[in-house]
């Protein structure tokens, strides 16, 4: 759910597992995969710190378990902070548009 929070008092756990060596392993390759882009999307090259978003959320018992929730490239990939925040708390405003399609003459005002 948008916004949910999920691990509250107990939030020291999920910061031990972004600090673990496991984690930092399958940031990397999750990066590598993604070249680095927002989404995985070609031509949205990530200018800046790289989040690794996990599309399923996880749990307290996911970390403490190891599910497969938690370390599967499957349920992660690459985004900006921008896109992270848009997808946790539903701002799409914070998203990436897509340019708009370039027409002959649009740039010229007299011509369309």
């Amino acid at each position: 759910m948008v916004g949910e929070e999920t691990f509250g008092f107990d939030r020291y756990l999920n910061q031990i597992f972004y600090n673990s060596q496991e984690w930092k392993d399958i940031r990397r390759k999750i990066i590598i995969r993604d070249n680095g882009c927002d989404l995985g999307l070609d031509g949205y090259e990530i200018r800046g710190k790289i989040l690794i978003h996990h599309m399923n959320p996880i749990r307290q018992q996911d970390i403490l378990l190891r599910t497969d929730l938690v370390l599967n490239p499957e349920y992660l990939i690459a985004t900006t902070l921008s896109t992270h925040n848009a997808i946790h708390y539903g701002d799409e405003k914070l998203l990436l548009t897509v340019p708009n399609e370039r027409r002959k003459n649009d740039t010229c005002p007299w011509r369309h």
